[in-house]
């Protein structure tokens, strides 16, 4: 990887594309601690002091960058984006014109696809923007300069507007800088709380000016921990099954055709992270729902305050230990089942198996047609398996770290999102540099 890097910057081109994608990286964090317009700044830092940690925003605030506890013009982040990304490759499934335009992947049907997306992504920053206000407005006092009508739609149109933004950065990294925009202003903002993180060890060696023994081994075992985390992180995402093969020799007028030996390479975490994005999203709603239209309920007692205290009792430490044990084990069902779901989506074993066969090849050992389909199904799901069970444990073990009293900004959806982003980009760098390679070669 160090010697990709370091090859990348001896090339003007990509040296070219990395210095643009670092110009755009700081236009972002710029916009980081662009406060809102309308919002006393120095009120909410006060008040979100007291409840950042005891919140389930706190994922939300680390991939935005700290935007989301500032009230940024860059609090949603991306977010809205990836949402509709989401919801355009789920309708596609169901409409089968949409199926059809998202398989073609000519340039046409692409920017179709892309128009849709961007449109949804403004209802849908719209939407948020909205809740974000009632939220705020209901949550915490005096944070809004003459609250009212026009306040509140300065402050929504100035959100959508940061999330435009951000989706228009995330589009020139990636025509015109290293490549995948949108994961790299996501990566860019995770890693920004990496001081923080930092700081943390610090206090935890000295407190008040003296050294603590306890504190040097609690910061240790952390650390040992991150490393063994994103080791075993690094190990899923770049590990495969590879399925031999073989195509059948044919003879078409006087040439010979075929007869090479291929694999399909299936992935231990062919999902990737956004089985624990669903997850998340899904528990994390009715805590957002109630905040907005029923904020009184959240300190008293009766159904609706339980639900809000099972909904945030992974990302609280303010809650009891059966809210806990409760969320820990739907939230791990419902990365298994987002899991098989997504994986299923995007891989079909009956399409994949019929492809082999019009194609004139077959599975050594295995019969073409249905045989094949339910071996591919067979290996798939005992990957998908192994997998799903994964992404649950990193998910929810830093968590449980929170509980000893760590305010730990980074876990393992963020561990993941950055080693994933991290190998993408280095891949997308050796590609640039392969390209650049064979060029030079044919210019020769």
């Amino acid at each position: 990887m160090f010697q990709t890097i370091k090859n990348a910057l001896k090339t003007p081109e990509i040296r070219k594309k990395l210095w643009y994608t670092l110009l755009l990286i700081i236009i972002f964090r710029f916009g980081c601690y662009i406060t809102a317009p309308g919002v006393n700044a120095t009120e909410l830092a006060e008040q979100m002091k007291a409840v950042t940690s005891a919140s389930f925003i706190g994922l939300i605030d680390t991939i935005s960058g700290g935007s989301f506890s500032r009230l940024s013009i860059f609090a949603m982040s991306i977010t809205p984006y990836i949402t509709s990304s989401i919801v355009i490759q789920l309708l596609g499934m169901i409409i089968p014109s949409l199926q059809k335009m998202i398989k073609e992947g000519g340039e046409v049907a692409q920017q179709k696809v892309n128009r849709y997306t961007k449109i949804l992504t403004i209802v849908l920053a719209l939407v948020e923007a909205l809740g974000i206000y009632i939220s705020y407005s209901r949550s915490y006092s005096n944070i809004f300069i003459n609250p009212g009508f026009f306040t509140g739609a300065l402050v929504v149109v100035s959100l959508m507007a940061g999330t435009a933004i951000l989706m228009w950065l995330g589009e020139q990294i990636t025509n015109k800088g290293i490549g995948n925009g949108i994961s790299m202003i996501i990566f860019v903002g995770i890693i920004s709380g990496f001081p923080s993180f930092i700081t943390m060890l610090y206090g935890l060696i000295i407190v008040n000016g003296v050294f603590q023994t306890a504190g040097l081994a609690k910061a240790i075992a952390l650390l040992i921990g991150a490393v063994i985390l994103i080791a075993a992180v690094v190990w899923v995402q770049s590990a495969e099954r590879r399925i031999p093969v073989q195509y059948a020799k044919k003879v078409v007028g006087r040439k010979m055709y075929g007869g090479q030996n291929t694999h399909i390479p299936l992935k231990l975490a062919m999902a990737g992270v956004m089985p624990i994005i669903f997850a998340s999203s899904f528990l994390t709603f009715p805590a957002m729902l109630i905040s907005i239209f029923g904020a009184s309920h959240i300190g008293g007692t009766g159904f609706l305050a339980g639900l809000y205290k099972f909904s945030i009792a992974t990302s609280s430490s303010q809650v009891g230990w059966g809210y806990v044990v409760a969320n820990a084990i739907v939230y791990l069902l419902l990365i298994v089942g987002f899991t098989f779901f997504y994986t299923l989506a995007t891989f079909n074993p009956a399409e994949v198996s019929q492809n082999i066969k019009q194609n004139g090849g077959f599975i050594p050992g295995i019969r073409a047609g249905k045989p094949t389909t339910d071996y591919l199904t067979s290996v798939l799901m005992k990957l998908t398996w192994f997998g799903s069970i994964f992404l649950g444990i990193i998910a929810i073990i830093p968590m449980a770290l929170k509980f000893t009293g760590l305010n730990i900004s980074f876990g393992g959806t963020t561990i993941l999102i950055i080693v994933g982003v991290a190998l993408e980009t280095v891949q997308q760098l050796e590609s640039q540099l392969v390209m650049r390679h064979y060029k030079g070669f044919l210019e020769k």
